[in-house]
């Protein structure tokens, strides 16, 4: 099971100092990597488990091979992401090494983070990625981008986030026979975004377990239906179209209770230049969508009154859209 972002339960040995060191000494080191991963909104309302939008915050890894395992960390939440022991990236990487019967050379990691770990942000997705890519890369697999973004599916049990953060922008994606199916759209809107992010995490598990084991037919036509309209408001900038698209009756109305700040900043939808607003993947941030013709720090300050009214706290990041994925950012040395 997950902890959060970029930790993970023991299972198993650690990752220390192992014979893969003398397997390192014998082989010619490959060059150094650097992966630049993008924060990542799934869900966005109906598209429940089927789309992700890539946005403008980023975790940065660059990674060298080593004669013993070490992370340097700074940004956002420096001391899980300098963890040698039990850290994603890592134990991702040696699990698809291993499994792909390749030794499992040390390297020695930098990272500067700046998604959110444990708040819907896609932190996880984008930690499993790195160590898949790295993995690729230090192993000397010849993986397509859609092994990659498969590998990781499995591993997330959905295929959007990985998908919004290899790709960039909106992703839509689909498991079929344990294979992933994506593409990759690139929004025509160029809506700022808000990220209201509250100091508590949430745990994926813990946010799954609150859902029903079924739905009404009413409530699957209308989110079918938002869905279409959501993809159609991205692909033709079409900003009347972003605030009802929005709307969800498969996850948001039974996750309220674990994440007070949507009920109160939906209020806000259609106005105080917000034209939308939806859970972060499965919370416990809100993403607002701006109009680009708002004063975005009129739109701040709205959100402030708005969570000060209902005695709420948050912290307001703004980010924008991002095509920028990890799969076009690799780059060695």
């Amino acid at each position: 099971m997950r902890l959060c972002g970029l930790c993970v339960k023991p299972r198993g040995r650690s990752i220390t100092k192992t014979a893969t060191v003398t397997a390192n000494r014998k082989l010619k080191r490959p060059s150094p990597i650097q992966l630049t991963l993008p924060a990542t909104s799934a869900n966005l309302g109906p598209a429940f488990d089927a789309a992700a939008l890539a946005f403008s915050m980023f975790l940065k890894v660059r990674a060298k091979s080593a004669n013993e395992f070490s992370v340097a960390a700074g940004g956002r939440d420096a001391d899980i992401c300098g963890r040698v022991e039990n850290h994603l990236i890592l134990t991702t990487y040696r699990e698809v090494l291993q499994s792909e019967n390749r030794p499992v050379l040390p390297l020695a990691l930098r990272i500067d983070n700046g998604i959110p770990i444990g708040k819907g942000c896609g932190s996880s997705a984008a930690a499993r990625l790195a160590g898949i890519a790295l993995a690729v890369h230090f192993g000397g697999l010849q993986w397509s981008d859609e092994r990659i973004i498969g590998e990781a599916a499995q591993r997330e049990h959905h295929p959007d986030n990985a998908a919004a953060c290899w790709m960039g922008g909106l992703a839509v994606a689909r498991m079929s026979d344990g294979q992933a199916q994506t593409i990759s759209v690139t929004p025509r809107a160029k809506w700022p975004l808000l990220l209201a992010l509250p100091a508590q995490s949430l745990p994926t598990e813990e946010a799954r377990r609150v859902l029903p084991e079924q739905y009404s037919r009413a409530d699957l036509v209308t989110n079918l239906q938002n869905s279409m309209l959501l993809l159609a408001a991205f692909t033709q900038g079409r900003r009347d179209l972003l605030g009802g698209a929005l709307a969800d009756r498969i996850h948001q109305p039974y996750r309220s209770r674990l994440c007070p700040l949507l009920p109160v900043l939906q209020e806000l939808a259609g106005s105080a230049g917000i034209l939308g607003v939806a859970l972060s993947g499965a919370g416990p941030s809100v993403l607002m969508f701006v109009d680009p013709k708002a004063k975005l720090s009129e739109s701040k300050r709205r959100v402030r009154e708005q969570l000060r009214i209902h005695d709420l706290n948050a912290e307001l990041l703004e980010a924008e859209i991002t095509t920028r994925g990890a799969g076009k950012s690799r780059r060695r040395g």
